[in-house]
């Protein structure tokens, strides 16, 4: 009935037990998140999709056996199990089998004791940047948990960003956020295109799918003018331009996804005012950075 922030690949969750609504309701509440913005429920094996899903395309049974445990979430219809608070009163619900050690060891020993998911948004404020490591998680909500909570330390995510989360619900897979398991990944997996977003189905909420998220208090600005103690963020081969504050430099578009928030976060822990960013290419993982940037530019 408390809550654990836990560390996975990609972000650090703050995660309640899936099937209690007084438990889901903290999450809602130290988050300040909008009660209708769905969770992710996290599982520790495919072998407990069933209990989630009423319907399972073929595509998406290849889709978890290629890429779970990992950064990779399904949207599937939901099950009796799957309530209204879980998917903000969709007839879908998202879920994802993380790969780090600690998160898959919390899951198995829930399980052991008679649980079904544990669901986890990240372990910030809603909109805010996402942390990457337990000390972003005490600082950020640390004075919002109770006694019984825990943080549990498992050092930084290895990915960095979110996962990415497909719409399996219709004939074709479509990618609603983008992340470390990419569009040519999948593609490449089942042998076919994935669907468009557009307007038809970008009606499904999902983690992240607000205009504006992950933003620090720092203004972030993208391909601008950098000027006199601004931050800035570059691929490492980019000079930093004079009287600029180096926050990141990332060796290539993996490292980018790495460090993204922990430079965003830096900003802020130095009172800079603005970030000027010059994003990487929008291949591969740089397109999920990119979408990243793009909402934390708005914020």
């Amino acid at each position: 009935g408390h809550l654990v922030a836990f560390p996975t690949e990609t972000v650090y969750g703050l995660g309640a037990d899936a099937t209690n609504e007084k438990a889901v309701a903290r999450i809602y509440e130290v988050k300040g998140r909008p009660k209708d913005h769905p969770l992710i429920v996290h599982i520790s094996s495919m072998e407990l999709l069933d209990k989630w899903a009423s319907e399972i395309p073929e595509y998406a049974i290849k889709l978890a056996r290629a890429f779970w445990p990992g950064p990779m979430t399904l949207v599937l219809k939901r099950s009796d199990l799957a309530k209204d608070f879980i998917t903000g009163g969709q007839e879908t619900v998202a879920i994802r089998v993380p790969y780090h050690t600690l998160a898959n060891q919390l899951l198995k020993e829930f399980e052991s004791i008679g649980g079904y998911g544990v669901a986890a948004p990240s372990a910030n404020r809603f909109g805010k940047v996402s942390p990457t490591n337990s000390q972003a998680v005490e600082e950020e909500l640390g004075n919002l948990l109770l006694e019984n909570d825990q943080i549990l330390d498992g050092g930084q995510s290895q990915i960095g960003i979110e996962s990415t989360i497909i719409d399996c619900i219709g004939d074709i897979p479509i990618v609603l956020r983008p992340g470390s398991v990419t569009i040519e990944l999948a593609e490449n997996l089942l042998g076919q295109k994935l669907g468009e977003l557009d307007s038809s189905n970008r009606q499904i909420k999902i983690s992240g799918s607000f205009e504006t998220h992950y933003s620090p208090d720092a203004q972030v600005v993208l391909n601008g003018i950098t000027n006199l103690g601004d931050g800035f963020i570059a691929l490492e081969g980019i000079p930093t331009p004079p009287g600029a504050i180096r926050l990141g430099s990332p060796k290539d578009n993996d490292d980018y996804a790495r460090m993204l928030y922990s430079s965003l976060r830096l900003a802020d822990y130095n009172g800079i005012k603005t970030v000027n960013v010059i994003p990487p290419e929008d291949q591969g993982i740089g397109l999920a950075v990119n979408n990243r940037l793009l909402k934390a530019s708005k914020g």
